[in-house]
């Protein structure tokens, strides 16, 4: 940087001795001495190479040069000033982008109420949404492709990503209302997978929390259907092929206007839903404000 680029400081004790008319008037609006002021001028004269004020014992007068460097020291305190302003309102969180990476579920059952309230609070706030699987998910994050995401606790443990744990997603039983969940009742896991059984394909979280259910009845499940979406598994047991296994926050992708819900008596395992975010690396202002608010909302929630 060349040494003889004023600061904003030189800037400001120009532009004030300009339009005060005098030291002592300029030094009292800059907060400082007269002679300290004084210096200050006589210093950027000299790195400046040039006289900015005529001087007698009782007036400052700009010469051609000091109304030049007023205009540009105006431009420059100005510009300084809107740049301030913007950052601060990064700090804020007032503006700025957000990518929000989430499983379906996530997206769909928990995510719309939380944006809903956000934007309101965060209204010049850019937001993307990636909604994925979980390994798409814990990608997008650590690639950067994300800077948040909501995920299931059996995932983000073996990865190099902060968890921030916000809700348990409990499992229940989907069926059409006159299959074989017709009875409104509690039903036991080892009778409702005896019944035909469409799951989540191999690799989902949902499928390995099913799995892990059943190992720990000593049962392997043996699926009618295998599908790799909520929306599919949904219309599969809305037409009676079959029931389904699902966490709540998975209800809403299904027609649920069709369909039954029924309690499980002992599933055990609950989905754990949380936040994700790469480990070691300061959030953002944006994402930092997003967290509180989602910790907020699922409090006042209960």
């Amino acid at each position: 940087m060349n040494r003889n680029t004023p600061s904003i400081a030189d800037f400001q004790a120009a532009l004030t001795v300009s339009e005060s008319g005098t030291f002592r008037a300029a030094s009292e609006a800059l907060g400082m001495s007269a002679s300290a002021l004084s210096r200050q001028i006589a210093a950027l004269e000299a790195r400046l190479g040039t006289r900015l004020f005529d001087r007698d014992t009782r007036n400052v007068t700009p010469t051609t040069s000091g109304l030049a460097f007023a205009k540009l020291a105006e431009r420059m305190i100005n510009t300084s000033m809107d740049v301030m302003a913007e950052f601060d309102a990064h700090l804020s969180a007032s503006n700025g982008r957000l990518t929000i990476a989430g499983l379906p579920s996530v997206t769909a059952g928990l995510l719309p109420d939380l944006l809903a309230s956000f934007t309101l609070a965060h209204p010049d706030i850019d937001l993307r949404i990636i909604d994925a699987l979980s390994g798409s998910v814990v990608e997008a994050i650590e690639t950067g492709r994300a800077d948040i995401g909501f995920t299931a606790g059996t995932m983000s443990a073996r990865m190099r990503l902060t968890f921030h744990p916000l809700m348990d997603d409990p499992f229940v039983a989907v069926g059409a209302p006159q299959g074989p969940l017709s009875e409104d009742r509690v039903y036991d896991l080892a009778e409702l997978i005896d019944m035909p059984l469409i799951a989540m394909e191999p690799g989902t979280s949902v499928r390995e929390l099913l799995d892990g259910a059943c190992q720990r009845l000593e049962r392997v499940i043996s699926p009618r259907f295998e599908v790799a979406h909520l929306a599919t598994a949904g219309a599969l047991v809305a037409v009676n092929l079959g029931i389904t296994l699902l966490p709540t926050l998975t209800l809403p992708v299904l027609p649920m206007g069709r369909l039954v819900q029924r309690p499980i008596s002992d599933f055990g395992a609950k989905r754990r839903i949380g936040l994700v975010h790469q480990a070691g690396r300061s959030l953002s202002p944006t994402a930092s404000a997003f967290l509180a608010h989602v910790r907020r909302h699922l409090m006042a929630a209960g």
